[in-house]
């Protein structure tokens, strides 16, 4: 190789490792919070026990041994009954020892239902952002407030890495009643086989209903119709789906509120929007539920903000829709409309 072709190759090679210095430092508080991310699930991966570990320890309880034991039924359901995706996922059991483990933080503009959203590698934009680490968490919190966002932090009952790492039944999972945690497991089993990039409503609207559906499927096939796991669950199915109308109807009330009043001023909007969300939580009481519950008492102290209104747009609003496409289009067959989507949506 002569001299001026290894002059050129390396500049092409000072160039590129300048480039990709540059990359970093642009991106550094992305790949910095990747790392602190992927530090956290693998602590997690790493400090699970394969479910085996607790099923043969005489000490475990029996009431956790048999919810366990429910899980990998509704895997395997899943996997042979609905056509999800098999992988590793759920076969060991992180215990959190009482402990939350993850917050999720969301944000709204505050006259307008409109996610603030980050933008990731693969999986592209979303409107949320995780943290192991709580104080992270509610540090971004209180600089999205500081910036006049409206900012809620939540605990998720669970997560998807969608095939980046082994997803673990998480200790907490197992307090759920069987329908709940059916619903839980097969909704995160839809992500790691239907993911959409920069589609959050589409892809949370979709596993929230295949979730549920599955479940009830699950539990007739598991109990029977007649059983009180199957009421219990659809009883409170009926009531969500009370709340989340509710809610939803709440949402375009506020939207043609921030809409009607563009050009009034901060405490004039501020006042209108307090009395439209009081009025909303108000209202809730009157709804008909089962359970007797009376929703409003949780926003006694702290009326929700456009961020909690938001995330029942993104998990909820294409209920009816996907309820009408998979009654009319695939007759109730909901191992087809699944199908139907892994074909039409390649994973990942």
């Amino acid at each position: 190789m002569n001299k001026r072709v290894s002059k050129i190759i390396r500049k092409i090679l000072l160039v590129a490792i300048a480039l990709i210095l540059v990359l970093a430092l642009m991106n550094w508080r992305l790949i910095r919070y990747g790392v602190k991310q992927a530090r956290g699930q693998l602590a997690i991966v790493w400090n699970a026990r394969p479910v085996e570990e607790f099923l043969e320890d005489a000490s475990f309880p029996d009431t956790l041994r048999q919810k366990l034991l429910l899980v990998e039924e509704v895997r395997r359901f899943a996997i042979d009954s609905l056509g999800l995706k098999d992988t590793k996922n759920y076969k060991t059991l992180f215990d959190q020892k009482g402990k939350e483990i993850m917050w999720v933080v969301t944000a709204s503009e505050p006259f307008q239902l409109k996610p603030k959203e980050w933008k990731f590698p693969i999986v592209g934009t979303v409107p949320y952002k995780g943290y192991f680490d709580k104080d992270d968490a509610f540090a971004l919190a209180q600089k999205l407030e500081d910036e006049g966002w409206d900012v809620s932090v939540r605990n998720p009952g669970g997560w998807s890495t969608l095939g980046w790492f082994t997803d673990p039944i998480l200790s907490d999972m197992l307090e759920k009643s069987d329908g709940e945690l059916a619903s839980l497991i097969i909704h995160e089993m839809v992500h790691a086989t239907i993911f959409v990039k920069d589609s959050v409503n589409f892809n949370e609207n979709l596993a929230s209903f295949i979730g549920d559906r599955g479940a009830e499927a699950f539990l007739i096939y598991r109990f029977g119709e007649q059983s009180h796991q199957f009421s219990e669950f659809i009883d409170d199915d009926k009531d969500y789906t009370t709340y989340v109308k509710h809610i939803l109807h709440g949402t375009k009330l506020l939207d043609s509120l921030y809409q009607s009043m563009v050009n009034e001023p901060l405490a004039e909007k501020t006042m209108l929007k307090e009395a439209m969300i009081r009025r909303i939580v108000d209202t809730m009481d009157t709804l008909d539920f089962s359970s007797g519950k009376k929703p409003s008492a949780r926003f006694k102290v702290k009326l929700p903000n456009n961020a909690y209104f938001m995330s029942f747009i993104h998990y909820q609003s294409s209920q009816e829709e996907l309820w009408k496409e998979w009654r009319q289009s695939f007759d109730g067959n909901l191992k087809a409309y699944i199908a139907y989507f892994k074909e039409k949506f390649p994973f990942l």
